[in-house]
């Protein structure tokens, strides 16, 4: 057993800023930071959503939740985020249950990392 060697999967988040810059440009600085807060808010939610989907083995549930995650994620610009959405719904299309299982680890550690705190954000606590 000296020979295992465990991986820690890192992945490398892709975004595209346009989408939220257009949203700035669009409404101005006040609306656009509610428009785009109530959407993260969103998303975190749906994100949750197929977590428990898939808990209760809700299929066709978790098909409509993943594919409501792409398409917040594209209208944000979380471009890693939407693509292994669309993967994951691909996966379940396909029936490969071992293809699932890898790209759905992907997921949750993309959701992870888009949903946790930016780490020079720690010190802005008021």
């Amino acid at each position: 057993m000296k020979n295992v060697l465990a991986l820690v999967p890192k992945e490398r988040l892709r975004q595209d800023a346009e989408p939220i810059a257009a949203i700035y440009r669009n409404l101005g600085v006040q609306a656009a930071e509610q428009v785009v807060a109530r959407a993260l808010v969103e998303l975190s939610v749906v994100a949750a959503e197929v977590t428990e989907q898939l808990r209760r083995d809700d299929r066709d549930a978790l098909m409509r939740g993943l594919r409501r995650l792409q398409r917040l994620s594209e209208n944000m610009g979380l471009v890693s985020l939407a693509t292994i959405a669309q993967d994951t719904v691909g996966c379940i299309l396909a029936q490969d249950q071992v293809a699932f299982a890898s790209v759905w680890a992907r997921l949750q550690r993309v959701m992870e990392r888009t949903f946790a705190p930016a780490p020079d954000m720690a010190d802005l606590s008021v």
